[in-house]
């Protein structure tokens, strides 16, 4: 039995690009500003100015939570659209329930 190598025509086909790198790109941004954002408590480690008696640290914290939850929809609707297109680029059908 010999053993050889396989030819470049063995090579598998290099699926078609569907051009969803940068939207990726986005999506990583939008969910990195929610993890990296509550740990710099240098930028919110003031009691100053108060906000309906509450010190900065908290009413910055409780903001934090509809905006965080924002960018998390507006990344989980960019990688839902950016997921078709990648399958589509690639003949994957999507899965029925």
């Amino acid at each position: 039995m010999s053993t050889q190598s396989p030819g470049p025509s063995a090579r598998p086909e290099r699926p078609a690009s569907s051009g969803t790198g940068k939207v990726w790109a986005v999506v990583g941004v939008l969910l990195a500003v929610g993890v990296v954002v509550p740990i710099l408590v240098g930028t919110y480690d003031s009691e100053a100015p108060e906000l309906a008696g509450f010190p900065f640290y908290y009413w910055y914290q409780f903001l934090l939570i509809p905006v965080v939850s924002t960018l998390t929809y507006i990344a989980f609707k960019l990688s839902d659209s950016a997921t078709e297109r990648d399958r589509a680029a690639r003949g994957v059908t999507r899965r029925q329930p």
